[in-house]
């Protein structure tokens, strides 16, 4: 271990965060969390006779240790998942016993659904939540949350079981619930999940109110016991609002800060692309990250009004309607996939928008290699033109605009693949 090291180990903290292990040339290449980063961090440098093989070769290699605190180990864990998602480190993948992914999975199209986790999404209409990395971890948080937001975990049978009695699921069989009450339940849950906490809670406590007034104290108890859990298990260790994230210690954006010579670091970046075969089931996607984390409770999808194979007039009836949302926040930044063409487009759509100040864009173009640490070449609009800049792939920034670009690619195309079937099945 390195002196400089040494001493920055000496000022870890005992809160609940994520800690980037980087190697010489400042890469990282192990992304972790922990309930006390204090002890967690330390202990890759203790007794190194306890370490197996592999642990012992990713401590050979680390030179410098980052990390971010964050309110709870809840938050450490999707923050750990977003990250690992960005980075890609080398050593996550190696030391993982749990080499595949898990998503949570709802099938809200079904009349009495069940929550259930899955390692391998279908192409069903089912909602999956994730992906996240650490299965045990979702599934203690699930167990939490199953006690705020009653639910099935397998098939609803109509029988009553164990469960039932200690009021883990929404009693439907039992008449304690009915199967509209029940969605509303998982559309809760949902939303809780994605990261819709603060305006969830108002939203029930509204409900509540509306529910009592009607004379339905059933439902307003049943409300009244989903808002008294939820404030109770903000103070314990499921999730705070992302809006809370540090960020300053997200040295992408500080990075992109500097460069696009923005006021402040972005704290919301609205990604876009668009998806269609030969201009038929055209789609956009707008993916959303809030202080440089995936916030999918702001993703929205567009069914383009014209049905064209021209993906820089798409994109402008896109901005265009996405403009005239003004209950959304507006983004503090833009990414495009594409070049010159797409950005000059949409660049007087985003004039005087924001405060009377123009929206930033900027967008990828990826011509060239695809490899994972593949320079990223950005189109940035000028006074005189525009500029192209290549960023090393293995950098902060380009690793959070590859990110964002990819799960932008990956919104669009789940979208078209679902609307090119129901169309071929003729629904």
């Amino acid at each position: 271990m390195n002196e400089t090291l040494k001493k920055k180990l000496k000022t870890l903290p005992s809160n609940p965060g994520v800690y980037f292990h980087k190697n010489k040339a400042g890469e990282i290449i192990y992304v972790g969390k922990a309930a006390v980063l204090k002890n967690r961090v330390r202990q890759y440098f203790q007794n190194p006779k306890d370490r197996d093989l592999k642990t012992s070769a990713l401590v050979e290699e680390i030179f410098m240790t980052d990390w971010i605190v964050v309110d709870t180990e809840m938050d450490a864990l999707f923050l750990e998942s977003e990250m690992i998602k960005r980075y890609m480190p080398k050593w996550n993948i190696l030391l993982r016993d749990d080499k595949n992914v898990s998503f949570i999975r709802i099938d809200l199209k079904s009349e009495i659904p069940y929550v259930s986790i899955t390692r391998n999404p279908l192409g069903d209409d089912a909602r999956y939540i994730g992906p996240f990395y650490a299965k045990t971890t979702i599934a203690t948080a699930l167990r939490i949350l199953r006690k705020i937001f009653p639910y099935y975990d397998r098939p609803y049978t109509g029988k009553k079981t164990l469960e039932t009695d200690l009021g883990l699921t929404p009693g439907i069989e039992v008449g304690k619930m009915t199967p509209k009450d029940y969605h509303k339940t998982l559309n809760s849950l949902i939303r809780y999940l994605e990261g819709d906490r603060e305006k969830l809670l108002r939203d029930l406590e509204k409900e509540m109110k509306e529910e009592s007034k009607k004379g339905n104290y059933e439902r307003a108890a049943e409300l009244r016991n989903e808002l008294f859990g939820l404030k109770g298990l903000k103070k314990k260790i499921v999730f705070s609002d992302k809006e809370f994230l540090d960020i300053s210690s997200d040295q992408a954006l500080q990075e992109l800060q500097r460069l696009l010579h923005l006021p402040t670091p972005p704290r919301r970046i609205e990604g876009y692309d668009i998806s269609h075969q030969s201009g038929q089931d055209v789609v956009a996607s707008m993916v959303v990250f809030t202080n440089g984390v995936s916030d999918r409770s702001e993703y929205r999808k567009f069914k383009l009004k014209t049905q064209q194979n021209n993906d820089t007039a798409s994109l402008k009836e896109v901005i265009s309607r996405r403009l005239k949302h003004s209950a959304w926040d507006y983004p503090d930044l833009i990414v495009l996939d594409g070049g010159e063409a797409q950005v000059a487009a949409i660049l007087p759509l985003l004039e005087h928008v924001k405060e009377g100040s123009t929206i930033p864009v900027i967008g990828r173009d990826k011509s060239g290699a695809h490899s994972k640490s593949s320079i990223v070449k950005i189109t940035v609009p000028t006074t005189n033109g525009f500029h192209t800049i290549e960023l090393p792939g293995d950098s902060h920034v380009s690793r959070l605009i590859a990110r964002i670009d990819e799960e932008a690619h990956r919104f669009a195309i789940t979208y078209h693949t679902l609307l090119k079937r129901k169309r071929q099945l003729g629904k």
